[in-house]
């Protein structure tokens, strides 16, 4: 009897780990209770530039396939502990920040989570990826990164522009 309660307690405390794993998020993100309703649109024209003493972050998501059946990722992003949006599929949204350092986070499906920083200057434009890769029915990778100017632009051109608002 000891040890299938030995084993009961072992799986309870296994689930429980997992829950608190799945919803510790960095500093970087917002609350991990806020979620997003996206809709997004083609043919939009590309991003204006920063404005005068102010930078600009570029966001973009994308997704070398759907992750399911007609089924895009939705990715949350967040700068210095709050949600600034999120992007649905291959899509792209710019933010106007200040100059100094910015901490970044990237959230999809709860448990996949990436964060990054860097120093914003005035009148510089900064793409960030949020690149989720199907590699198999049952893998799923995911990160954040800063992308180089040209493939930002690149990417912005190809992509969707997304708007969101929290639920």
């Amino acid at each position: 009897m000891k040890p299938i309660l030995s084993g009961l307690f072992l799986c309870a405390s296994l689930v429980y780990a997992s829950q608190v794993w799945a919803t510790t998020l960095p500093d970087s993100c917002g609350i991990d209770k806020v979620k997003f309703n996206v809709t997004t649109e083609e043919g939009q024209p590309v991003p204006a530039t920063p404005a005068e003493g102010k930078a600009q972050v570029v966001f973009i998501e994308g997704e070398n396939q759907p992750i399911g059946p007609f089924m895009h990722a939705t990715v949350r992003l967040g700068m210095d502990g709050a949600w600034v949006g999120a992007n649905h599929g291959n899509s792209y949204f710019a933010l106007t920040v200040d100059p100094g350092v910015h901490h970044l986070c990237a959230s999809w499906g709860g448990k996949n989570v990436d964060a990054t920083s860097f120093t914003a200057e005035p009148g510089q434009v900064y793409y960030f990826g949020a690149k989720v890769t199907v590699n198999s029915r049952y893998s799923v990778t995911f990160g954040l990164s800063q992308l180089n100017e040209d493939e930002g632009k690149y990417l912005v051109k190809g992509s969707k522009l997304s708007t969101s608002k929290p639920k």
